[in-house]
């Protein structure tokens, strides 16, 4: 299958990026940062979560922050939603999209939600039901679909296509495939995407890849190879998963885009932009960005 000629970047660095940072972040930080992505070109963003403040302090001021936002048309800003509860939250705050999620290991879904693969699926019934009823759209992510974080768990790629299948059947317009602990290599994605692409439209599925053994971009690029248009990452190489020892951050939105640039292939993302947004962050952390694009530009942006 051909390169796609354009992608759609969604960008997690607002949420999945952030929810793992011991220093809590002002929501008028968070709004900032948003603001600096949507103006380098970012059209779907991840915003925040409207989980239980008791295991993610970080996302206790999601509602504040949408409020604070000055919201564009042309932008999908999303929030992750866990049960009804968080569906409530998501709707209060006129989120554009919602966000649910199960995982490819059984182990990590005990220990991530307290249920297993099939319990999780009954769990957000209640969540897509009413979703689908108020017209808005919801993406799945499938965690874990390169690899267990626990020793021994072996996750088959037709394990990965039959949650995909069911989150699709539930009316998931995408499902992410994410390797949540970066152990995932060109081939094994190649693998898994296209046992995916067996069961639901090869235009539905998207990716979330984690750098934890430098193999990222090589997976976008495998994955691009087999036809998938539609890629997560986040900005400065922000977030992990507390849930998966060993996991270290997402893949930089910034490496992503340079590549995606040097390919010819469209993110409609500013670079230059996105870099200054990455030292923002970062320089908010008080450390600098893992992102070997966004350290290499650092003296070119001015």
């Amino acid at each position: 299958m051909s390169i796609p000629s354009a992608v759609r970047i969604f960008e997690v660095g607002a949420r999945d990026g952030l929810q793992n940072e011991k220093q809590m972040v002002p929501s008028d930080i968070k709004v900032e940062l948003i603001e600096r992505l949507v103006d380098a070109g970012v059209t779907s963003i991840e915003t925040g979560s409207f989980v239980s403040p008791k295991w993610v302090p970080q996302m206790a001021d999601t509602a504040d922050v949408m409020a604070k936002l000055s919201r564009r048309d042309d932008v999908t800003y999303a929030v992750l939603t866990p049960n009804m509860k968080g569906y409530d939250g998501a709707v209060a705050s006129k989120a554009d999209e919602i966000e649910i999620f199960s995982a490819a290991s059984e182990m990590f879904n005990q220990r991530n939600i307290n249920c297993s693969i099939a319990e999780s699926l009954e769990r957000f019934a209640p969540v897509t039901e009413a979703a689908t009823a108020a017209g808005i759209p919801y993406r799945a992510s499938i965690s874990c679909a390169l690899g267990s974080p626990f020793e021994g768990e072996e996750i088959a790629p037709a394990a990965v296509a039959d949650v995909a299948k069911k989150l699709y059947d539930m009316g998931a317009y995408e499902i992410s495939l994410g390797d949540t602990i970066g152990v995932g290599t060109p081939l094994r994605t190649k693998q898994v995407i296209e046992a995916v692409a067996n069961v639901i439209p090869i235009e539905a599925v998207g990716v979330h890849f984690h750098d934890t053994y430098g193999q990222a971009l090589a997976n976008y690029l495998a994955a691009l190879e087999m036809g998938v248009a539609r890629l997560d990452s986040s900005v400065a190489g922000l977030g992990g998963c507390p849930y998966a020892p060993g996991a270290t951050g997402n893949v930089a939105t910034e490496d992503v885009v340079y590549m995606l640039d040097g390919m010819g292939v469209d993110s409609g993302i500013d670079l230059k932009k996105l870099v200054k947004t990455a030292w923002f962050i970062s320089d908010f952390f008080g450390r600098p960005p893992v992102s070997s694009v966004a350290r290499a530009l650092k003296g070119k942006l001015n």
